[in-house]
This record gives structure tokens, sequence and C-alpha cells, in this order.
């Protein structure tokens, strides 16, 4: 499906999982090779020690790094299956206030992407995400293991 950033950012706002959970979409970059998001603390994600309930944080990093590929690997000539494998996170501080992070794609992680689809026809690599307060200090580091499979790959002979 080809939609707009702007339509990317308010499909994903309005999308019931991020919404309740207080999940804002601030925007994608210009070909969605990066974005920017903001976890609202306010009743709906707040835990028993007035911080954001970990989950909440979680479930914000999760989603983004394979939005980002499909958006820039889905080209229309090839099909591909994108996910999430696995997540470390890591919580620093308590998140007492809101939190915001930024997610970019370089050309060399896309680059890394394509060689190694057009090479193997499956791609694995870990990207970090650093989570952030309102006095920017880091509360959460995630490293997020995105999983890409190019369902049309066929192995050559040599």
């Amino acid at each position: 499906m080809v939609v707009s950033e702007n339509t990317l950012k308010w499909i994903m706002r309005l999308y019931p999982p991020l919404l309740f959970q207080r999940i804002w979409v601030r925007g994608f970059n210009k070909d969605f090779k990066g974005v920017r998001v903001k976890i609202i603390k306010s009743i709906f994600n707040k835990n028993y020690n007035g911080s954001i309930f970990g989950g909440t944080i979680f479930a914000a990093a999760d989603p983004f790094y394979p939005v980002l590929f499909d958006r820039v690997l889905n080209t229309g000539d090839r099909k591909l299956k994108i996910w999430s494998k696995s997540s470390k996170i890591n919580f620093l501080k308590p998140a007492l206030s809101s939190l915001s992070f930024q997610i970019i794609l370089s050309d060399a992680d896309i680059e890394l992407a394509i060689h190694t689809l057009n090479t193997t026809g499956k791609y694995e690599n870990s990207f970090p995400i650093d989570i952030y307060n309102n006095n920017n200090e880091v509360c959460v580091s995630l490293m997020n293991e995105v999983y890409i499979r190019d369902l049309n790959f066929t192995q050559t002979a040599i």
C-alpha cells in the first residue's frame, strides 16, 4: 500500500494499541528514513510507582524499525515479510515524565539490507533505540533485532 509520510503518521497515531497507551507518532522523515515518537505519561500508562509502565515503553519502540524497512524496501517488485525478531530492553531509570525517541535508517543500513536480501534472501540486524525523558536523560536503552525475508528469493546455482 502506498501512503505518504503524513498519512502513515495519522494511521499510527490512531492505531488503538498505540493510541490507548498514549504513544504519539510525531512524524516520519522524508522517504520513511526515520521517525520521531513521544510517549505521553498519563493515567492510562502509569504504574503503581508513578512511572510509565515498561510494557508501554516496549510497545512504543517495537514496531518502528520494521515499519521503516517495510516502507523503504517494499517497492512493489518484491514481496517481503518484516518483523521484530527479538529485543533486549534495559530500564535505566524510572520514566517519571513523558518520553521521546528518534529512529534513523542510514543509507548504509538500507544498502546492507538490500545487498543481503539480494544475496541470501534474508536479513537480520540489531538496532539501538535510546528513549529520553523530558530532561534529555536516557531512561531506557533497547536493542531491536529486525528480520526480513524476501519471499520471492530463489537461490541461483553457481
